[in-house]
């Protein structure tokens, strides 16, 4: 890295470090700013690494009136750090994977509030009681409403999806904890809470109706991450040399109704590995549950490219009604595409965010499928080097070594075998895990959907599949799902495949060259 470049903020999230050590900083203060000018009681969801933790501390500084730390930002000359508040910070963190755990943590954290404010509260035997008399105890004191900032509120749950009856408890005791914010109005200036998931207000909030969800708000789409804009200008001095089309392939991409921006995590790791394009957001954790929650249900993955959903699903859950596509958008798996008005309503076409999300969900996946990870990479490589050369004839045995080696007795649904989009499923995870070009799922024609379209380089193939019945390669031909891309300059190839639900394997394979 260069020698006059500021130092990358990797893992850190206190805004004053990165101020006064001279770490790189897009600066988010006019959201800040026009945020807690406008508003009492907000929430904000975001995926993991996302730059929630930062913001929260940039807001206590902007509160407790620390004006040095803010000089050349929007904010410095805008906000009056005359007036001081008092903070009040709840930021998750450690294991919650026990309802005791949990309790234990509320109280250290309200302890190290108490010790950071000077206060001495008298209940200890209730988190709430004790919440309650701290906010009144530091307005008391400062003279002053309170500033309540809590990070990752729902953290306790999140954790504990895999084990519903801890996260049921756990949602019990934050309810009785933020429950005390609504009781005490009067005494609170600003609260500002964040998380991965939005649950339905009833379910953690418990009548904080006052609460503005500004999560998909446009104005303030861009309130974590970075722009392409701040690629193109303040983050560009870190990327010499680097093919900017191809990053913004790999980790551009999510959408909040405002611009599309990048997870800070990817770019900063991918800087920092001297520009090795990899999975760096996605590796630092994926929750079980996802593959649970897939594994009991008869979803096809390859739908996840252009999903349809109304906005309910995705703007909140209750742990008892947990719903895969939920899941995976509020947790940054899939993102907005696009937002339809349907006479008075509103829905949505999710997809993946970028090929990193994409590429690693569905590799995620196989290792679930098969019996052994081993197994997986070979049959890969078997898939590029055949299609790299449009060697079909080979192409049925690779395909049958790939259903040979799923693990069915990993799925609960006994009816698995006849599930068309089960197999379709599997075959676009190896696709698009293995790195192809592009593979679209359900590609839409004139008459009818492509089960899957494979590209690369100069060859474009296009697949149906079938279970317990023939006439795939028919298909293709008598809809002609190749026409639109007959004037693209590339070889067209169409494959029928035919499945065995009592085999579980290939048994009709058929190819021709368009």
């Amino acid at each position: 890295m260069k020698k006059n470049l500021k130092k990358l903020p990797i893992g850190i999230s206190t805004f004053s470090k990165i101020i006064e050590q001279d770490y790189l900083y897009i600066d988010k203060t006019k959201e800040a700013y026009e945020l807690i000018t406008h508003y009492q009681y907000t929430f904000l969801s975001r995926p993991r690494r996302f730059g929630k933790s930062l913001f929260i501390d940039t807001l206590q500084e902007i509160f407790e009136g620390n004006k040095k730390l803010f000089e050349g930002l929007y904010i410095y000359d805008k906000w009056d750090f005359e007036e001081k508040y008092p903070v009040i910070k709840i930021n998750w963190g450690g294991a919650l994977r026990t309802t005791e755990e949990v309790n234990q943590t509320i109280y250290d954290l309200l302890k190290e509030n108490q010790k950071r404010l000077d206060i001495e509260c008298e209940f200890q035997n209730s988190s709430s009681s004790c919440f309650r008399e701290l906010i009144h105890k530091v307005y008391e004191k400062y003279q002053k409403p309170v500033v309540i900032l809590i990070d990752e509120y729902d953290k306790p749950i999140i954790d504990n999806l895999d084990q519903i009856e801890v996260a049921k408890a756990n949602r019990e005791l934050l309810k009785s904890l933020y429950v005390i914010m609504k009781d005490n109005d009067r005494y609170i200036k600003f609260a500002f809470l964040t998380g991965v998931s939005k649950f339905s207000k009833a379910s953690i909030f418990s009548g904080l109706n006052n609460l503005k969800d500004i999560s998909l708000l446009p104005k303030y789409g861009n309130i974590c991450g970075y722009t392409q804009n701040d690629i193109e200008t303040t983050v560009l001095p870190y990327l010499e040399g680097v093919d900017l089309k191809k990053l913004k392939e790999w980790y551009n991409g999510y959408n909040f109704l405002k611009d599309k921006i990048y997870n800070p995590f990817d770019i900063l790791l991918f800087i920092d590995a001297d520009f090795l394009f990899d999975n760096y957001w996605f590796n630092t954790g994926t929750p079980s549950f996802l593959v649970k929650l897939f594994k009991t249900n008869s979803y096809n993955l390859a739908k996840f490219e252009n999903l349809k959903v109304g906005k309910e699903l995705i703007e909140s859950f209750d742990i008892e009604d947990i719903s895969l596509e939920t899941v995976m958008f509020q947790s940054g798996y899939l993102t907005i595409k696009e937002q339809i008005a349907r006479r008075n309503r509103i829905q949505y076409i999710l997809t993946f965010p970028n090929l990193e999300t994409k590429m690693s969900f569905n590799n995620y996946l196989l290792n679930y499928f098969i019996k052994k990870r081993i197994d997986k990479l070979p049959i890969q490589n078997s898939l590029i080097d055949l299609l790299e050369v449009a060697n079909l004839d080979d192409l049925e045995q690779t395909l049958k070594s790939l259903f040979a080696s799923i693990a069915y007795n990993n799925f609960t649904k006994n009816d698995i075998e006849e599930f068309e989009g089960f197999y379709a499923s599997v075959i676009y995870a190896y696709f698009v895990g293995a790195g192809f070009d592009k593979v679209i799922a359900e590609d839409v024609t004139n008459d009818g959907r492509i089960d899957l379209s494979v590209f690369i380089d100069d060859y474009i193939y296009i697949f149906e599949f079938k279970v317990d019945s023939k006439g795939a390669l028919e298909q293709i031909k008598s809809k002609e799902y190749f026409q639109k891309y007959l004037s693209s300059g590339k070889e067209i190839y169409i494959v029928g495949v035919e499945f065995d639900s009592s085999s579980r394997n290939v048994v009709g394979y058929e190819w021709e060259r368009v």
